[in-house]
């Protein structure tokens, strides 16, 4: 039998940054008129970045919220960029923004299909941590306490792992799946 590895692609990291003042939002739009803010519609707003390519969402508390990094060090990168940009446009910045990974969401190959109602069955001692209504939605969502992680587990054996706050967990978190549906067989070779 072949040793087959989890393929795993990390797809977007969340990250926040705090300063520990407000922000004036229309001082931002009127420097970066490419900003996107609608304070009617929505609280806060929109700044795109080219490099890293990046969506960071600034809100008046002081509060950014930055999607689209492949990697933790994007992500901080991007964030560090982001002031450095908002400062030499005059936006008052005070002191160094905190910055904390929130969520890191990743796809997990298998390798072979899963059988969802047997696995389902199979991790009775789990109720509440694993969820599959097959009515409701197509895969079973399965909790991981350690390292934490939520995966949507597809019957391709396709996978979507979001929830951690490394990517490392994530890493841990997909093998150690990958290993407990190997040794109860449940991976069916694509071949």
């Amino acid at each position: 039998m072949l040793k087959v590895e989890p393929i795993i692609n990390i797809e977007n990291i969340v990250a926040s940054a705090t300063v520990k003042h407000r922000m004036e939002l229309n001082a931002v739009v009127k420097a970066f008129p490419d900003a996107e803010y609608r304070p009617g519609r929505f609280p806060g707003l929109v700044f795109r970045l080219k490099k890293p390519r990046t969506s960071t969402l600034i809100f008046g508390s002081g509060k950014m919220i930055c999607t689209g990094a492949k990697s933790e060090k994007e992500a901080e990168r991007a964030l560090r960029k982001l002031v450095k940009v908002l400062k030499e446009g005059g936006i008052l910045i005070m002191e160094k923004p905190e910055i904390k990974v929130v969520n890191v969401v990743a796809t997990v190959n298998l390798g072979g299909s899963v059988d969802l109602s047997e696995l389902y069955e199979s991790e009775r001692g789990m109720r509440g941590r694993i969820v599959y209504e097959p009515e409701q939605f197509p895969g079973l969502i399965y909790r991981m306490d350690s390292p934490r992680a939520v995966f949507l587990i597809f019957s391709s054996g396709k996978l979507v792992c979001t929830g951690a706050r490394k990517e490392e967990d994530i890493h841990q978190a997909a093998t150690k799946l990958h290993r407990k549906l190997k040794e109860k067989n449940m991976i069916r070779s694509e071949h």
